[in-house]
């Protein structure tokens, strides 16, 4: 009899959870619209991912007629924020808008990295992207690829690019333009991107990697050259500025850009509406104009292509991190 019961016990949780993992659309919505939502941000307000993140809150609640909520759980380099959600309910309602960075750098990169972002971790989808651009200060003489290369040939390792930190994807981003271009330069790395635009524009170190909407003041009122995009394509956002592949730099393609995870159990359907739901409400001509104002642009994807962009990206990096022998701060 105990044996029966157990089998019977076994085949009925079996039988839930492969109903929970196909629910039909309407089942989908009644689901999403039973509670409010938790939207985890895991770096302070004012920034891309706090933008983000209450743009999807504002947009779900109007979805679902449910209170959305966001969190920003800051601290150890976004671990305590990213953290809640792995611990989360995995119904739909717990949801975490993350940089790139601590998906595809951080687990190379940190020797007791504390996820395992496939394991611990439902992709929905990214969510929108800022491209990245080598920028030089005037007093340089640098007006392009072909002027960087020449100088960093002519004294190896001299010539210097500064970064906002250790193991922050714009030094990755160097680093990759390095091997790339078959040169050798010297990182200088800063405790954030103000100070090292500042060091850049003054002319205290000649290069910086950095995202675009930072740099975009410095560009148009002249203080900086735009050197290139790290990107396949030239961006809307700055569409006068050519990316290093025109220059011949092939392989440096670099964006900075932000994604929408669940915890681990999120059924897929319910991970897939989520997915549209984002795309839908970012694609509102309002929201756009704020994304542009921000520098960012709608990056927005399926649940399976945004686990293979994140994938194929921690194996770049790795690559990097590995080969160029980086180690966190």
């Amino acid at each position: 009899m105990q044996r029966k019961s157990f089998l019977a016990a076994t085949l009925c949780g079996l039988f839930a959870t492969a109903a929970a993992w196909a629910q039909t659309p309407a089942e989908v919505h009644k689901q999403l619209a039973s509670e409010r939502f938790n939207i985890v941000s895991p770096f302070p307000a004012g920034g891309p991912v706090d933008a983000l993140a209450r743009f999807l809150a504002d947009g779900l609640s109007k979805r679902y007629g449910q209170p959305a909520v966001v969190e920003n759980a800051v601290g150890a380099a976004g671990n305590i924020g990213i953290d809640k959600i792995k611990r989360a309910k995995a119904d739909g309602h717990n949801l975490l808008v993350v940089p790139a960075g601590n998906l595809t750098i951080n687990p190379t990169l940190m020797t007791n990295f504390p996820f395992n972002i496939e394991k611990d971790f439902v992709p929905i989808t990214m969510l929108a992207k800022a491209p990245n651009v080598v920028v030089a200060s005037p007093a340089s003489g640098i007006k392009n690829a072909k002027d960087l290369i020449a100088q960093a040939k002519a004294k190896p390792g001299a010539l210097s690019y500064a970064s906002p930190g250790i193991g922050s994807g714009l030094h990755l981003a160097g680093e990759l333009f390095k091997q790339q271009a078959g040169i050798d330069m010297l990182h200088v790395a800063y405790k954030g991107t103000a100070p090292a635009l500042n060091d850049t524009v003054a002319g205290i170190v000649p290069l910086m990697f950095t995202n675009l909407p930072a740099a975009l003041p410095f560009i148009n009122s002249g203080k900086l050259v735009a050197v290139g995009i790290t990107e396949a394509q030239r961006t809307p956002v700055a569409p006068e500025i050519p990316t290093l592949a025109e220059q011949g730099i092939q392989g440096v393609n670099v964006t900075s850009w932000y994604g929408l995870l669940a915890p681990a159990g999120t059924p897929p359907a319910v991970a897939e509406q989520l997915a549209k739901d984002a795309a839908e409400i970012l694609a509102q001509p309002e929201i756009q104009d704020k994304l542009k104002a921000q520098g960012m642009t709608q990056a927005t994807m399926a649940p399976a292509a945004f686990a293979k962009a994140m994938k194929d990206e921690t194996a770049v990096w790795a690559g990097v991190i590995k080969s160029r022998g980086i180690k966190a701060e």
